[in-house]
C-alpha cells in the first residue's frame, strides 16, 4: 500500500469560518484525508470552549472540497442510531461523490454521554453495541435507495485484542490504531491472527495512525502503518507539519 496523509482538523476552539478556511488549506496542500472528530465538548483547552458537531460539518466539507476524502476520526456509535447513521453515511458519501470514509468506535469520552443524555455503560457494553451496530449498517447500506456510490470504506478505531480487533478482521478496510511502535506490531500481530480465523488476509487492512512528522511517521511505517493522520485544534490551525508529511509522502512514492 502507498503512504497516505491526513489531518484531523479538530472542531474546537475555533470559528466555523477558521475551521473551514483550514479544510480548503490542507486540500491545497494534498491531503490525502480530511477529518474531523465525533465530540460535543473540546477534548483540551478550554472544556467549555467553542466547538461543532462532526456529521453536519462532513456534510458541507463534501460540498467544499473536490479531491480529498473526508471523515470522522472516528464517529462514536453510541451518539446515533445504526441505520440512521448508515443514511447518514450513504447521503454524505453521494454529496461528495464517492470520498467519505465511514471511521467509527465505541466511544469513550463520559461528559458527552452525561451532558447529552446517553448511557455511557462500561468499555465492555460499548464495544458490544458496536460490534451489534456494523453489520446493522453494512445491512442498510444494501438496502438503501440511491445505494452508495461505492462500497465505503469502513474505518474501525481502537485496539481492544479481544473485541475490537476482531471487529476490525470481519468488517475494516483501515484500522486505525493508537499506539505505540511497540504496541502497534504487537497488535498487528493479534489482528492478523483474527483475519486468519476467518480466512482474510491482514494486509487487505490499512494501518493508520497518528503522525505529526515524518520523524515519527518512519519508524510507524517500518511497523506496517501507511496512512498517518497530524491532528490539530482552533483557532489558528498551523497546517505547516502537515506541509512536511506531504512533502515526505511525496519523496517516498518519487523513490519508488
Amino acid at each position: 500500500m502507498t503512504i497516505r496523509i491526513g489531518v484531523q482538523i479538530q472542531p474546537q476552539h475555533a470559528d466555523y469560518a477558521q475551521i473551514r478556511d483550514a479544510a480548503r488549506r490542507a486540500e491545497e496542500i494534498g491531503v490525502d484525508i480530511l477529518f474531523n472528530w465525533d465530540h460535543f465538548y473540546p477534548l483540551y483547552g478550554e472544556p467549555d470552549g467553542k466547538h461543532f458537531e462532526a456529521w453536519t460539518m462532513l456534510a458541507a466539507w463534501a460540498e467544499q472540497t473536490t479531491r480529498a476524502e473526508i471523515g470522522c476520526l472516528v464517529t462514536c456509535n453510541s451518539y446515533r442510531n445504526p441505520e440512521l447513521l448508515a443514511d447518514m453515511a450513504r447521503t454524505v458519501d453521494h454529496i461528495s461523490e464517492g470520498r467519505l470514509v465511514f471511521g467509527i468506535g465505541s466511544g469513550w469520552f463520559e461528559r458527552d454521554y452525561t451532558e447529552y443524555g446517553y448511557d455511557f455503560g462500561t468499555a465492555g457494553s460499548r464495544l458490544d453495541a458496536l460490534g451489534e451496530a456494523l453489520p446493522r449498517i453494512e445491512k442498510r447500506w444494501s438496502e438503501l435507495n440511491p445505494a452508495p456510490t461505492r462500497k465505503i470504506p469502513v474505518m474501525i478505531g481502537g485496539g481492544g485484542e479481544k473485541k475490537t480487533l476482531k471487529y476490525v478482521a470481519k468488517h475494516a478496510d483501515i484500522w486505525h490504531s493508537f499506539s505505540d511502535v511497540e504496541t502497534l506490531e504487537r497488535k498487528r500481530g493479534v489482528l492478523a491472527g483474527h483475519c486468519e480465523a476467518i480466512g482474510r488476509d491482514v494486509n487487505e487492512i490499512e494501518i493508520s495512525t497518528a503522525a505529526n512528522s515524518a520523524e515519527a511517521a518512519k519508524p510507524l511505517y517500518d511497523a506496517g502503518a501507511r496512512l498517518f493522520t497530524y491532528g490539530v485544534g482552533g483557532p489558528d490551525y498551523d497546517l505547516k507539519p502537515l506541509e512536511d508529511l506531504v512533502a515526505w509522502r511525496d519523496s517516498q512514492s518519487s523513490a519508488t
